[in-house]
């Protein structure tokens, strides 16, 4: 059973724990998240596919222009063997056994016009070509040469490899060409005996210019032609300011023969591709700006995460909406109910609204009114029926205790003892005086204290062994508390207390005022009651009214909550004094309630 209580209780603390506005919320958080989870993987996995399809396009189209170049060169260099070999050139370079001058006019033409016909073939490429004679110390071009042939110049370029530089210094230019020298001697390389025939090979930096311009129009790069330690060629309509943190940034990595990373700059991401010539010993870069070619991804992305932000806060708006327009009003007719059940009859429920829940609080209202003018009206009912039963036991007390004062001041009389039946008579006049006013229900603490002593005085009269002290302070006097609020308690005390003890009967009637309550205690040096009984009899106290127990008690205690609220009370304990101690304990109400209950 009381695991099933527990489990009961659980259930319950749940479900306040968790109310309909937590569980609407929650259900739209568990909504979003797997959506978000799924679309931002499915993101993440378009974006590198994406990414990986532009580097692998991209590296393939460099290598494609790269081995363009490198077939234009091969072409250049297979060529430049063929003219060597080809009878007039080496014809050129024979002993001088030409035995006139047209025979000479002539060879030069057809090697030049051979070289012209090979320069011509593409237009995108044009190549210049010359023929060194080492033993005729004779040079023929097929393009303007600004020197003759210059021996020194031969050999300070006769490397075997491809050189870039101003080599013949017919130009002034910033970027200038790539040369190529190629001798058919039989000698260690790069070495000329002195009989040599020099083929030289070159091309201007337009042609790389040229097939760059050619790759940017198919492609969104930016490419260049780069060698550390060298200007790079650009293509024409290069962005200048790119290139040059671009450069910057390659001038300070070692690129592979295949290099591909994504460089950041000015806050953007780029791609930057590399592919190595085979002959020229540059590098063909390329640069792509990858955030222009997934921006359509990003965007879309952020689209999506902003259409979520906002169906996510019109989901919590609606929620809200439902909280504050549904879950809100049920919540405080619940708890309104729950005041009901308690025993607060006295709650309300406003709404500033008008629609069905209004509706239901004006319904609720008027029951819970009309609920507690029933309350009220039974209760007041009981209260006076148990003041008639009150006031019919005292009619029936009254003359068996007016017939014993009579007899005291009969024989008083006859003892010729004026000053006792003056002080009998009038005790006792003033005594019925106070309980025959019945006009109204409160009084003063003052006015209680003073019948306390007529009673007192008249009791100490018959029984000489009662002694009584009170000890009530001034400003608690001017309290309005109920009628016969201390005499019924009283007088238990001198019938249960004083004439039960053979000892000195003392009575003891002290107050004081902390913390906005007020608090009366009478005591006696009676036999009193055990612990048992006293938890008995203020358990009684908070019960309905049983046969077997007297009503003056329970009627008094019963008026001081109806007057003072359900803090104020009887209490019952030992006394200091030995015997039985009785606490008032009322709520001290304010000045406009104390003027409300005089009136």
């Amino acid at each position: 059973m009381n695991i099933w209580k527990r489990f009961i209780l659980f259930q319950g603390t749940a479900r306040s724990r968790f109310s309909l506005f937590a569980k609407i919320n929650g259900l739209i958080v568990v909504l979003f998240i797997p959506i978000i989870i799924m679309y931002t993987y499915s993101n993440n996995v378009t974006y590198d596919v994406v990414s990986k399809e532009l580097q692998i396009s991209n590296t393939k189209q460099l290598t494609f222009l790269s081995s363009q170049i490198d077939s234009r060169i091969t072409q250049m260099m297979d060529f430049s063997l063929i003219l060597s070999r080809d009878p007039n050139v080496r014809a050129f370079n024979g002993l001088n056994m030409w035995d006139d001058l047209y025979d000479q006019m002539q060879t030069r033409y057809v090697i030049q016009e051979k070289m012209m016909l090979q320069s011509g073939v593409t237009d995108i490429w044009p190549t210049r070509y010359a023929v060194y004679s080492q033993q005729n110390h004779d040079v023929i071009a097929n393009y303007n040469r600004t020197s003759g042939y210059d021996e020194n110049y031969l050999k300070r370029n006769m490397s075997g490899q491809w050189t870039y530089g101003d080599h013949g210094a017919e130009s002034q230019e910033k970027l200038q060409s790539f040369y190529w020298f190629f001798t058919d001697s039989l000698a260690q390389p790069g070495i000329l005996t002195g009989s040599n025939l020099v083929i030289e090979a070159s091309f201007s930096y337009e042609n790389i210019q040229n097939m760059l311009d050619t790759y940017k129009k198919g492609g969104q790069g930016d490419p260049f032609f780069y060698h550390k330690g060298n200007s790079p060629i650009l293509n024409r309509s290069a962005e200048k300011q790119l290139s040059e943190e671009l450069i910057r940034y390659l001038d300070t990595h070692s690129l592979e023969d295949t290099t591909q990373d994504v460089v950041k700059l000015n806050g953007k991401n780029y791609l930057v591709s590399s592919v190595k010539s085979s002959y020229l010993d540059w590098h063909l870069v390329d640069v792509v700006p990858l955030y222009q070619i997934l921006q359509p991804i990003s965007l879309s992305r952020n689209l999506f995460y902003l259409s979520m932000i906002l169906l996510f806060v019109v989901g919590i708006s609606a929620s809200i909406l439902l909280y504050r327009n549904v879950q809100y009003p049920i919540k405080k007719l619940i708890q309104g109910l729950r005041r009901v059940e308690w025993g607060d009859y006295s709650v309300r429920l406003h709404s500033k609204d008008q629609n069905e829940f209004s509706f239901l609080f004006q319904r609720f209202n008027d029951m819970s009114h009309q609920i507690q003018d029933l309350i009220e009206n039974v209760f007041h009912e009981k209260i006076r029926a148990r003041e008639a039963t009150l006031k019919q036991l005292q009619a029936q007390i009254n003359p068996h205790f007016l017939y014993n004062c009579l007899g005291y001041i009969i024989n008083m009389a006859q003892m010729k003892d004026e000053e006792a039946v003056i002080s009998m008579a009038y005790n006792l006049s003033a005594y019925y005086r106070y309980t025959t006013r019945v006009e109204r229900e409160t009084s003063s603490l003052k006015e209680e204290i003073k019948l306390l002593v007529n009673y007192l005085d008249i009791q100490k009269l018959r029984n000489g062994r009662i002694e009584y002290h009170i000890d009530i302070p001034e400003h608690m006097l001017s309290q309005s508390v109920p009628r016969l609020m201390l005499q019924p308690i009283v007088e238990n005390s001198v019938i249960h207390g004083v004439t039960k003890s053979y000892s000195s009967g003392e009575i003891r009637i002290s107050g004081g005022s902390s913390d906005g309550f007020c608090k009366i205690y009478i005591d006696d040096d009676g036999p009193g009651l055990s612990p048992d009984q006293l938890e008995a009899l203020n358990r009684k106290m908070q019960q309905p009214l049983q046969g077997e127990m007297g009503c003056g008690l329970w009627n008094t205690n019963q008026r001081i909550m109806h007057l003072f609220g359900n803090q104020s009370r009887l209490i019952f304990k030992p006394s200091p004094l030995g015997g039985f101690r009785t606490e008032i304990i009322w709520e001290i109400p304010t000045e406009e309630e104390n003027h409300n209950d005089i009136s």
